[in-house]
């Protein structure tokens, strides 16, 4: 069973080393990462060369953002599973992805999804929060509850079915995914009870109060963009669950 890793780049070279040394230390033999760069202009794409990995496509070139290089990915992508490990984040150790591949097997589901720890940006040895995700149930996410995407890892046939990435969403589009594949077309899921990666802080979305205020309106439209329904409370109950994360470490 082939798993196609993607990871968008850009200006990436502080971290991307760490990234795919997470991948290729994996234990599981049938991987194949895919890095989507969005035309770096510092020294990305030779430190990926510079080390042994198990890259097998790398495109540079520019696009519209994050989402847009997922999507580019998604179309590379020759595996059976997808699983998308942002240029900072790790995996937290080498039978990630094989633990994974047991689950997608022995619950012959669509998707598997997982807990995350976030780690300062300095220091991954450091956990800051714990995302514990918890077992989804349906409605789960107009209750504030959603996977973590780096740990969310999906069959390619879901993409091919119910589509990829919605570049209408600019800080969003992962959780519209997620929410369309699961809570709208309610594919067969497995939560995998423990971390798989470490994600530093830092993310796009947290990176001022104006974004995280959008990407809450963009969580609502996408309720409404796959008609469902939510609460205008949601912003307060999908803060809640995080402000536990951090009692939780």
């Amino acid at each position: 069973m082939l798993v196609s890793i993607i990871t968008a780049t850009f200006n990436s070279s502080n971290t991307i080393l760490d990234c795919i040394n997470s991948v290729d230390s994996q234990n599981y033999i049938d991987i194949e990462h895919i890095i989507i760069d969005g035309a770096s202009s510092d020294n990305t794409i030779e430190l990926i060369g510079s080390v042994k990995n198990r890259v097998k496509t790398i495109v540079s070139e520019k696009d519209t953002g994050l989402y847009d290089a997922m999507n580019k990915g998604i179309a590379k992508a020759s595996g059976e599973i997808v699983g998308i490990l942002n240029s900072d984040d790790i995996y937290l150790n080498n039978n990630t992805i094989s633990k994974v591949v047991d689950a997608f097997r022995s619950h012959e589901v669509d998707c598997v999804y997982a807990d995350l720890f976030y780690v300062e940006k300095s220091d991954t040895n450091r956990i800051v929060r714990y995302w514990r995700t918890k077992e989804y149930t349906l409605g789960s996410f107009r209750r504030g509850w959603h996977p973590a995407h780096p740990a969310f890892f999906l069959r390619k046939s879901v993409y091919n079915k119910y589509g990829n990435f919605d570049l209408s969403f600019k800080l969003a589009s992962d959780f519209e995914l997620m929410l369309r594949v699961l809570e709208k077309h309610q594919v067969s899921s497995f939560y995998l009870q423990e971390p798989l990666v470490k994600m530093r802080l830092g993310g796009e979305t947290n990176k001022s109060m104006k974004n995280i205020y959008n990407q809450n309106l963009e969580c609502i439209t996408a309720f409404r963009k796959n008609g469902l329904k939510v609460s205008y409370l949601y912003p307060v109950y999908r803060l809640l669950p995080k402000l536990a994360q951090y009692f939780h470490k």
